[in-house]
């Protein structure tokens, strides 16, 4: 057997899940979501998100 014979297929290219719209969408989304639970301690795991979402879109 030769190298030619025993090719490696290459792996397919991975293709976005989201795209920009879907972004802004979901950070509206956990922006309405941090005014129900500001008072809570999880709130500031949603903002942090938030604002990692406002630098992706």
């Amino acid at each position: 057997m030769t190298s030619d014979t025993l090719e490696t297929p290459q792996p397919a290219r991975s293709r976005a899940v989201f795209s920009q719209e879907d972004f802004g969408l979901i950070r509206t989304a956990i922006a309405h979501y941090l005014r129900e639970v500001q008072d809570q301690p999880e709130s500031v795991k949603y903002a942090n998100l938030y604002h990692r979402l406002g630098r992706v879109a």
